[in-house]
């Protein structure tokens, strides 16, 4: 067995791998021609974005959309950078809500936390000291 994709259900995929690219600077690799389906540029674990519709077709009883969630949902992306806090202010200015500014942990990583547009909840971090 082997971790190969994290599928996120949104309501315009197209807009969110835009988003991903204007906010975290990770470029799209893949978008189906119906729109429906799209890949970032993440490597081998792959990110991709799903319309909802594919996800009532998927989930025929329902799912929660994360756009329309009051709260985020219990799941988060994170991405990894040397410099939480530039890449906290890039993501602000590209249009996510932040949840909680850059803070060091007791461990010694800076963490901060933004919500995109599609209601996607991320975490930008420093590596975890070794």
């Amino acid at each position: 067995m082997k971790f190969g994709y994290t599928i996120i259900y949104v309501p315009d995929v197209s807009a969110s791998l835009k988003f991903f690219e204007l906010a975290f600077g990770i470029g799209s690799r893949f978008l189906h021609e119906s729109g429906d389906y799209g890949e970032l540029e993440t490597g081998e674990t792959v990110l991709a974005f799903a319309a909802h519709s594919l996800g009532h077709v998927n989930l025929p009883e329902g799912h929660i959309e994360a756009h329309s969630s009051a709260k985020p949902l219990g799941i988060e992306i994170a991405l990894v950078t040397p410099n939480v806090a530039s890449a906290h202010a890039r993501a602000v200015s590209a249009g996510a809500i932040e949840l909680s500014s850059p803070t060091e942990k007791p461990w010694g990583q800076t963490v901060s936390y933004v919500r995109c547009p599609d209601g996607t909840l991320v975490e930008l971090c420093t590596p975890i000291a070794q």
